[in-house]
């Protein structure tokens, strides 16, 4: 890393900063995300068509959370990976994933709740399960051809901070030139156009419910509300992140002194992983019967626990009174 960057200063924010965020994350996430699969699952065989798309997404949220301990342990000691390399190499990968297949379908449901509203009988062919499922194959299947890059090339690197050397997973400063044409087209391919549909769906949703002021209160109203969620989850995990690297990428391979932003970038790439979080939370905006089945799931899980342990009472006090009848 060049020596213009103060590197025990961003050490020491990352030290702090991403463990508690990710510390967080991995609280939350990790059960919610569980849960939203189980349930995605069931939605599928009550021939829910956007339930495949949550399914991917709760996935790819679940095991970039999965990571989380190891970017813990990597900011904890100061940005040193202690690790082996390839296991850099897949919890970048992972990374990357979550952040433009979570766009990608964030978006689909964007534009599955568009075809339900405006178009309901025209595009019927397209909202089907085995559409769905095609589409999220397609979907995984590029974001990985996308991104295997990471898997091939060495993602350590080398670095001497106050006299201590570092290894680097991934993130480096300058940015290589071929990681920077890479996050450049990140940003067009998996941001804006993702950003820019989801928009459009939510203009023409809003103008088919301010024309129908009779359906107002019902699944309309719902179905905006969730696209409203969507778009400012959108803005608020992963536009700072973009804006920083869309900076980064197009200065630091010709600017070595480009330096100053490199902390806010960090900050608002802690801000991503808020994203597995948000994400299994606008489920719950989707409908009645998919709030419904997580309900049911507690309960289910409740009442099993309440019935191991009477059973576990009532041997305990079977086998007191055996004893005092033998008495």
């Amino acid at each position: 890393m060049n020596a213009t960057i103060d590197c025990s200063e961003y050490h020491d924010l990352d030290k702090y900063l991403f463990p508690f965020v990710y510390t967080i994350v991995i609280l939350i996430s990790i059960p919610v995300n569980c849960t939203v699969l189980c349930v995605s699952c069931i939605q599928v065989r009550k021939k829910n068509e956007f339930a495949i798309f949550l399914f991917s997404l709760s996935l790819a949220d679940l095991l970039y959370s999965l990571t989380l301990p190891l970017w813990i342990d990597y900011t904890w000691h100061g940005d040193d990976w202690r690790f082996s390399p390839s296991l850099c190499q897949i919890s970048a990968f992972l990374m990357y994933m979550n952040f433009y297949t979570s766009a990608a379908f964030l978006t689909c449901i964007s534009v599955d709740r568009y075809l339900a509203l405006v178009h309901p009988l025209r595009f019927q062919r397209f909202r089907t399960r085995k559409f769905a499922l095609f589409v999220s194959i397609f979907v995984w299947i590029l974001e990985t051809s996308l991104n295997c890059m990471i898997l091939v090339k060495n993602e350590t690197f080398t670095e001497t901070c106050n006299s201590t050397k570092h290894i680097l997973c991934y993130e480096k400063y300058p940015l290589e030139r071929w990681q920077a044409t890479l996050n450049i087209f990140r940003i067009c391919s998996g941001y804006m156009i993702p950003l820019a549909i989801m928009l459009f769906c939510y203009q023409k949703i809003y103008q088919v419910v301010r024309h129908n002021q009779a359906t107002e209160d019902g699944e309309k109203k719902k179905i905006k509300k969730l696209l409203l969620s969507i778009i400012v989850t959108f803005f608020f995990c992963f536009t700072p992140y973009h804006i920083m690297l869309l900076i980064r990428s197009i200065n630091e391979p010709n600017d070595v002194k480009f330096a100053s932003i490199f902390k806010s970038y960090r900050i608002a790439q802690a801000l991503t992983s808020f994203n597995c979080i948000a994400d299994p939370i606008l489920y719950c905006f989707v409908s009645e019967t998919g709030r419904t089945d997580i309900l049911n799931m507690v309960k289910c899980c409740f009442c099993a626990q309440q019935s191991e342990f009477q059973q576990s009472k009532d041997v305990t006090m079977s086998s007191i009174t055996k004893n005092m009848v033998s008495l």
